[in-house]
């Protein structure tokens, strides 16, 4: 039997919503225990059929009690969208710009997907309704921002006699936001301001706030929820950015892959404070690159000497263990014959999704792996299953990236 046709015996056809929910709830059915968080990986970014199938996987999984998504943009961004989608009013289009980072608004899908969360949450009670979360950090390729406004939103929200005594000379230790924005910084350590003694000082400052708020939270959270656990995300990116910073000003010759690991450790964090705050509502559908939701380190370095980084689902999946589900997706319109994305192409016909453990005893040991079909593109190799519960291979895509950046 041919490796296309053993695939097709072990792949799931998600041919409609019908056949996609079934395959869904048998994957979900055989798991030791219910998922608190399932991840939905994409291999690149500005292709529409990977958000249009996040789009259609959530529609099956908020009728099965899932009340929230997140996304890989900042996480204070993303409560634009979230108060779009209880019922504020807006204008959609400012919705898209200021709720996404990253440029990802105009990524085809995601007015969709923010037009469905409206609709869907109308009339529903908070409880019932389908919350949208960011789970990035306030980081770009280009550098990172000040830590003012997190430093000062979780300052701002202690009552005065719970303020640490560090926070006094807070203007005079961030001095101009130009000092931390300096884009040079990324690519060369001393442009950076990450090492000085105000850095240094300032870390002190965001670990007080941090405990302040911690240890107020008997008597603030359960009056404020929502403001408690905004004041507790700005102090926990503060201590991140300052992580950030410290290791731009660093020599090493892994500095950028010390920083994506130290983003990854955000993002991780982010996502167990969603999973802790949606916990008593529901499981929650997370969506962003393979590569950060995968529960192996990263196979992508960055030059030669650099080294392998944690991913957030590697960081996340020790803490929930069996509760976290990581779907790696690819597609590859015209894949090489005898590729892992070639047979896989060969056994779907619009959709389909092979088990993890299935598809990798059903591949040959040297089967060899895809180009990628556009710049940024990361295709699967048969190692990246040892990461991955799942795959959903899209056969019926023409591969076109929609530029939104």
């Amino acid at each position: 039997m041919s490796t296309a046709a053993s695939l097709r015996e072990i792949g799931r056809q998600l041919d409609d919503p019908a056949s996609l929910g079934r395959a869904l709830d048998e994957l979900l059915a055989a798991r030791t225990e219910p998922p608190t968080l399932l991840a939905l990986g994409e291999p690149t970014h500005g292709i529409e059929a990977f958000t249009l199938l996040r789009n259609e996987i959530l529609g099956h999984l908020a009728e099965r009690g899932f009340r929230s998504i997140v996304l890989e943009t900042d996480v204070f961004a993303a409560s634009v969208v979230d108060d779009y989608v209880a019922g504020e009013t807006a204008q959609i289009d400012k919705v898209l710009t200021t709720g996404f980072s990253h440029g990802f608004g105009a990524v085809p899908g995601n007015r969709e997907l923010v037009e469905w969360l409206r609709a869907h949450n109308a009339g529903r009670a908070p409880q019932n309704r389908v919350r949208f979360y960011g789970f990035d950090a306030p980081v770009e390729y280009s550098g990172a921002p000040s830590p003012r406004r997190a430093l000062s939103s979780a300052n701002d929200y202690l009552p005065a006699a719970l303020r640490p005594e560090s926070i006094r000379d807070l203007d005079a230790l961030l001095g101009e936001d130009a000092d931390w924005t300096n884009q040079a910084a990324m690519f060369d350590p001393a442009a950076s301001i990450g090492d000085s003694d105000r850095a240094r000082a300032l870390r002190i400052v965001a670990d007080d706030l941090a405990s302040a708020l911690r240890r107020a939270a008997p008597g603030l959270r359960p009056a404020d929820p929502t403001g408690y656990a905004h004041a507790l995300a700005h102090a926990r990116t503060a201590q991140g950015l300052l992580r950030y910073h410290a290791a731009m000003a660093g020599p090493a010759p892994d500095r950028i892959a010390t920083l994506l690991s130290l983003r990854a450790e955000m993002m991780a964090e982010n996502l167990l404070a969603i999973v802790a705050q949606e916990q008593r509502r529901g499981p929650s559908l997370v969506f962003a690159h393979n590569a950060l939701l995968q529960r192996t380190e990263s196979p992508v370095q960055v030059g030669e000497d650099d080294k392998n980084w944690a991913t957030a689902g590697a960081l996340v999946g020790l803490t929930l263990g069996e509760r976290y589900v990581f779907l790696a997706t690819d597609a590859n319109p015209h894949s090489d014959p005898g590729t892992f994305q070639g047979v896989l192409a060969e056994a779907t016909i619009r959709r389909a999704l092979f088990p993890a453990p299935a598809l990798r005893a059903a591949l040959p040991p040297s089967i060899g792996t895809g180009k990628p079909i556009v710049p940024g593109h990361i295709p699967l190799n048969p190692a990246d299953l040892d990461g991955a519960d799942a795959v959903i291979f899209i056969a019926d895509t023409d591969g076109k990236q929609h530029q939104y950046w």
